[in-house]
């Protein structure tokens, strides 16, 4: 199956001076090219260090200003035109999965059906901590998780009326025994953000659990993170055909280098 570049702006709330900052910068984005825009499901701005295997939490982790992901989409939904719109990744334990369903058919009609369902385990746990949800051991959470993606995809058969595409499902993770066969058996799209040599062994590994599960792989679009091109022609080369590229604001606002660079990559290797 071929499929075309995408290129995606992951535009982060966390820090930004104001919400019309936040909502300008989607706006930007769309302008630019951008074939998607994301936001976050988190309740504060995550203090991360990234490393080659993936994040580790920083030791001091600051309130800052912050705004809620799904009732942004309901307005990116009404103000952008042409990108898809989704959440990367919507932490399973945060809603009831059959009304996550319900919400995400309804961004889905507001959009024109342009949403795309992010979903992950969740993991920050001062998200679950300061908002009264239990932060259970690894286990508990994969098997909520586990659970939810298949009620998810039962209520969205049922609702009525129902989407207006089949939303895609995006399942973030490189989780090994749990998160790449749910991705196997359910993804639309896998997002990894491991850098190659890494993210490599997990993709042979998602082939064999969709081989297992009776699932053609090439069904699932791969989505990487950019690092600049070089990185993203030996992604592009295993597969990977979207790419996020996250967007952090300052207080003087948000920084674009990143996603032109992103998008000029895009048009010239199109």
């Amino acid at each position: 199956m071929t499929r075309p570049l995408r290129a995606a702006a992951h535009i982060w709330p966390g820090g930004a001076p104001d919400y019309a900052t936040w909502r300008a910068a989607v706006l930007h984005a769309e302008e630019l090219g951008a074939d998607v825009v994301f936001g976050y499901d988190h309740f504060h701005a995550p203090a991360v260090r990234r490393t080659a295997t993936g994040i580790e939490l920083a030791p001091e982790q600051p309130d800052l200003n912050h705004f809620e992901g799904w009732t942004a989409l309901a307005s990116w939904a009404e103000i952008t035109t042409r990108v898809e719109i989704g959440l990367l990744v919507t932490g399973i334990a945060y809603r009831n999965p059959d009304l996550l369903a319900d919400m995400a058919r309804t961004v889905d009609h507001i959009s024109g059906g342009r949403l795309i369902l992010g979903v992950g385990a969740g993991w920050y746990r001062k998200d679950y901590d300061s908002y009264g949800y239990p932060f259970g051991p690894l286990r508990e959470r994969m098997d909520l998780f586990a659970d939810g993606v298949r009620r998810i995809e039962d209520r969205l058969d049922r609702l009525v009326p129902p989407p207006l595409r089949p939303v895609p499902l995006l399942i973030g993770g490189q989780g090994e025994r749990r998160t790449l066969p749910l991705a196997a058996r359910y993804a639309d799209i896998w997002h990894c953000g491991l850098e190659p040599a890494v993210r490599r062994r997990k993709d042979d590994l998602l082939r064999k659990y969709a081989d297992e599960a009776g699932r053609d792989e090439a069904l699932i679009e791969r989505a990487a993170n950019w690092s600049g091109p070089a990185q993203a022609d030996e992604l592009r080369a295993d597969g990977a055909t979207l790419f996020v590229t996250e967007l952090k604001p300052t207080p003087a606002g948000y920084d674009f280098t990143g996603l032109r660079d992103l998008l000029a990559w895009r048009d010239a290797a199109r």
